[in-house]
C-alpha cells in the first residue's frame, strides 16, 4: 500500500481546505516544491497533487507551480484538478507528471473517460468524491446525482485501473477514514482503490492496510502529515 503526501495548489501556495470549502483555508507554505521536497526526505515514494483553483476554473490554473514540483524531485506525480479535456489530459502528461486524475467529468462526460482510458490505460485515474455515498462535482458544490458505486462500476467496464475515492464530510477533519464504504467500492467495483479523506494517525494506516486484500492500494495523507498527527515516515513504514 502507497501512502500519497498531498499537495493542494491555490495561488500557487500549498494549502488545505476543510470539507472542500474554499472559505475555511489553512495555507502551510508559499514554496509547494519545498513541501515536496519536504515529504521525498521523509520517504515519499509517490506525490499527489490538486490545483484547487484548476477545480473551480474548469481548467489548470497552477502549471507552473507543477513544474517546479516536477523538476524539484524524481519520484512520480499525479495530477487533478481542471482536468477535463483529451487537450489537457495530452498537455499535463507532457510536462512529466506520470498521471493525471479525472473528477468531475467522470460523472459529466463519460464517454470522454472511456475514450481517455482506451489512449493512456494506466495513467488515468478518476478521483470519485462522495457524500452519503452520492458523488459529488465542481468542487464538491454540486451533486452529481449518481452514487459513487454505481459510477465505479462503469468505469470499470472502460478498463479503469485506479479509483481515489474521498469521503467529502471527512476531509480535512482528521477523524479517520471512511473504510467500510472504501472496502465496499473496492471489492464491488474490482477497481483498484486509493483512500482519501479523514486521516488522521497510524490506526487509519494500519485499518486501511489489513483492507488491502480487499483492492485498498494506497492512502493520500494530507492534513495529518502537516499538522503532524501523522508521521509521513512512520506511515509509509506501516504501509509497507
Amino acid at each position: 500500500m502507497i501512502i500519497f503526501p498531498a499537495i493542494d495548489l491555490r495561488d500557487g501556495k500549498c494549502v488545505r481546505l476543510l470539507r472542500g470549502d474554499f472559505a475555511k483555508e489553512t495555507v502551510y507554505s508559499s514554496n509547494p516544491e519545498d513541501v515536496a521536497l519536504r515529504w521525498v526526505r521523509e520517504g515519499a515514494e509517490y506525490l499527489h497533487v490538486v490545483d484547487l483553483d484548476g477545480a473551480l476554473a474548469g481548467k489548470p490554473q497552477n502549471t507552473e507551480v507543477i513544474k517546479k514540483i516536477l523538476s524539484s524531485v524524481q519520484i512520480p506525480i499525479e495530477v487533478g484538478g481542471g482536468i477535463r479535456t483529451l487537450e489537457t489530459i495530452e498537455n499535463t502528461l507532457e510536462l512529466g507528471v506520470k498521471r493525471v486524475i479525472l473528477g468531475s467529468v467522470a460523472v459529466q462526460n463519460r464517454s470522454l473517460i472511456k475514450e481517455a482510458c482506451q489512449r493512456y490505460r494506466d495513467r488515468i485515474v478518476v478521483g470519485i468524491d462522495a457524500k452519503d455515498g452520492i458523488t459529488v462535482i465542481d468542487g464538491w458544490g454540486v451533486s452529481g446525482g449518481i452514487p459513487a458505486v454505481e459510477l465505479a462500476k462503469e468505469l470499470a467496464s472502460f478498463g479503469l485501473k485506479t479509483i481515489i475515492y474521498t469521503d467529502i464530510s471527512r476531509d480535512g477533519t482528521l477523524s479517520g477514514v471512511n473504510i467500510e464504504a472504501t472496502s465496499k467500492l473496492a471489492i464491488e467495483s474490482g477497481v483498484d482503490i486509493i483512500a482519501s479523506g479523514g486521516v488522521k494517525s497510524l490506526e487509519d494506516i494500519h485499518a486501511l492496510k489489513k483492507r488491502e486484500v480487499d483492492g485498498i492500494v494506497g492512502v493520500i495523507a494530507g492534513k495529518s502529515i502537516y499538522e503532524g498527527t501523522l508521521s509521513l515516515s512512520e506511515a509509509i513504514v506501516a504501509a509497507r
